[in-house]
């Protein structure tokens, strides 16, 4: 199944199915009004949603309409929790070597993560409104999953079983801002804005083959101003996502509805290209002895699309945002 929301004017959206060519859509409104509440009941709504599904995909769903992802907003435009951690080892190792830190202890065999703010997700076109473009503003594609409820202690290998949805991110961060919210040992606030979802989320058999270990192995194709920036693939994250789930779990229970996210996916091979222009900038440290990118200026877009390896479209949609100054920003419907 493919759920995305509509914008309505309420904290939770209209929740809607969309059609597996995300050309057709239908209100889901019969069966649960939101996604969030859906997932609060998931045992009891699963097959009527995906009896409506299959109507919607044989076309003969009552009322279907013509998906306009325009009209989207988050999938979850809130939700109880959100987790992102940073599962591409390379991607954290390049990133001590922008901040001057130290290696972080047990990097390799536990996961690293920070809980990010949850009340105010940004929609797959949703201006950015910033302060400052001196804060250093950066773009992150990342891949996660929305869990079901999920047991204190829980394994890696059970946490798999929890994952009910795949979302592909933008989780926006604001580099100059980070480094002296890591050195006081509280974790991140004011250097992690609010994150950015494509339109669509999905079950995970609708990726077929390309949810294997816990990992979703598809290329995330990032452009900025319309400009090639990278194209790395999901299929190196070091932790899988029932790692991370287990992890986030090991003291506390999580709700249904909770996101984890994978962290700025990152592939070894320069090839690949990054998924955030602080990568960019150390591996030019790295490789050319100087940093040649300056982070985003007010006006610049991005654009993010995960991609199956033989080249199609991912089920998720496309992340198209563009970062405008706070003054400039218009009201939220």
């Amino acid at each position: 199944m493919k759920f995305a929301t509509l914008k309505d004017g309420s904290l939770d959206g209209r929740l809607v199915l969309v059609s597996r060519d995300g050309q057709r859509a239908v209100r889901a409104d019969a069966v649960s009004p939101s996604l969030i509440e859906a997932l609060r009941r998931w045992e009891q709504v699963q097959q009527p949603l995906s009896d409506l599904s299959e109507s919607l995909n044989a076309g003969s769903a009552p009322g279907a309409f013509d998906f306009d992802p325009a009209a989207c907003a988050a999938p979850l435009p809130r939700c109880p929790q959100w987790l992102d951690a940073s599962a591409f080892l390379n991607h954290g190792r390049l990133m001590e070597q922008a901040f001057n830190t130290p290696p972080i202890p047990l990097f390799d065999s536990v996961p690293v993560m920070y809980q990010g703010a949850s009340d105010d997700f940004l929609g797959p076109i949703d201006d950015v409104p910033l302060p400052s473009e001196a804060d250093g503003i950066d773009f992150e594609g990342e891949f996660g999953v929305v869990t079901g409820p999920v047991p204190m202690g829980v394994s890696p290998e059970a946490a798999l079983a929890c994952v009910r949805l795949l979302v592909q991110i933008n989780d926006w961060s604001l580099r100059a801002l980070g480094p002296h919210e890591m050195k006081t040992g509280f974790g991140f606030l004011q250097a992690k804005p609010s994150t950015a979802f494509a339109p669509v989320a999905v079950t995970p058999d609708e990726l077929g083959s390309a949810w294997c270990d816990g990992r979703v192995q598809m290329r995330l194709q990032v452009q900025w101003n319309g400009e090639r920036f990278g194209e790395p693939h999901g299929g190196e994250m070091n932790f899988h996502f029932g790692q991370l789930i287990a992890h986030a779990a090991r003291t506390r229970r999580l709700t249904a509805g909770s996101i984890v996210g994978s962290g700025t996916v990152s592939n070894v091979s320069r090839a690949a290209g990054s998924a955030c222009i602080a990568e960019r900038r150390v591996i030019e440290k790295i490789d050319q002895g100087e940093i040649r990118t300056g982070f985003m200026r007010f006006g610049d877009r991005v654009r993010m699309q995960a991609r199956f390896d033989g080249g199609a479209d991912g089920p998720f949609g496309v992340i198209d945002q563009r970062v405008v100054a706070m003054a400039d920003a218009a009201h939220p419907a």
